[in-house]
């Protein structure tokens, strides 16, 4: 497991919502209307960030999503480096959140067990609280 360095993590708060904002704000884009930043991962020396974004959708309209992404990284770069003081702008590396992928198919697998009888059901109403 990396080290955690704790001027990376907060600079990489900073630059989610940061590009949260440009994303909506300043990019007209329509591939990239749905699109949410649910993170960021500096490297140490602050030159790069993973930005892991969610796309709702079918594989094609994330594929879309992506392109989006990846055609608007330079103008987004470019506002990120005018709200950001360090000596480097961070080069952006657009990734699909795989947390998002995991929690659905744990949810899928739990609401599957609950409905073959392999999950008690409990005061709640089973396993997966309606919300």
């Amino acid at each position: 497991m990396a080290k955690a360095y704790p001027r990376a993590r907060a600079m990489g708060e900073a630059v989610r919502e940061i590009i949260a904002r440009i994303l909506v704000d300043e990019i007209s884009d329509p591939r990239i209307d749905l699109v949410t930043v649910t993170g960021v991962s500096m490297s140490p020396d602050l030159r790069h960030a993973n930005v892991f974004v969610t796309a709702h959708g079918d594989e094609q309209r994330v594929a879309e999503a992506m392109a989006g992404l990846e055609s608007a990284k330079g103008r987004v770069r470019t506002l990120l480096s005018q709200q950001v003081t360090t000596r480097y702008s961070p080069e952006l590396h657009f990734k699909i959140d795989p947390a998002i992928d995991e929690a659905s198919r744990i949810a899928e697998a739990i609401r599957l067990e609950y409905e073959a009888g392999r999950v008690p059901d409990d005061d709640e109403g089973g396993p997966i609280a309606d919300e």
